[in-house]
This record gives structure tokens, sequence and C-alpha cells, in this order.
């Protein structure tokens, strides 16, 4: 396993679909969400909006998970699962 990264199940409701990524460890949770906007919007062939506002949550909790923290500070482990929505508190 590698130690700089997290495989992490991230739900998408409004694409229906739920994705297995690998977060980096040492990114802040709003280059994460970055990184999966990227990601969506290629494998929706650009039809994913990557120009909206996005928030990942706790799927079990429903917290927002503060956009300026890194994700090994986190309670995101191997195995968790995220919620990917759009707007809600931004704290950056």
């Amino acid at each position: 396993m590698n130690d700089n990264k997290v495989l992490v199940s991230v739900n998408v409701p409004f694409l229906e679909k739920k994705y297995d990524i690998y977060f980096p460890v040492n990114r802040k949770v709003h280059n994460v969400i970055d990184m999966i906007k990227t990601s969506l919007f290629e494998l929706s062939q650009g039809s994913f909006d990557i120009t909206r506002e996005y928030v990942l949550y706790n799927a079990i909790t429903g917290v927002a998970y503060d956009m300026n923290t890194l994700i090994r500070d986190l309670d995101i482990r191997n195995g968790s699962t995220v919620i990917l929505l759009w707007g809600g508190d931004f704290n950056d």
C-alpha cells in the first residue's frame, strides 16, 4: 500500500454514480476537489460542469470538510466514502 494516498469512494449524486479515487494525503481538500472535477470532466467528455463550486462531505456524518485542511488531517482513510455536492458552506 502507498502511504501517500488513500483509496476513497466518491459518491456523486447528481450523476448517480460512485467512483473509487486515490486521494493524495498531502493535498488540501480544495486541491482534491479540483482533481475530482477535472477527472469527471474528462470522463463525461466535457458534460460535467467544472465551473461550479463543489464541497466534499463525510458520507456518515454529513459534515462538510474544511477546504483548507490536508487529507491526512481528516477522518478520511482507505475505504472511506465521501459525497461531492454543489455549493455549501465554503471556508476557503
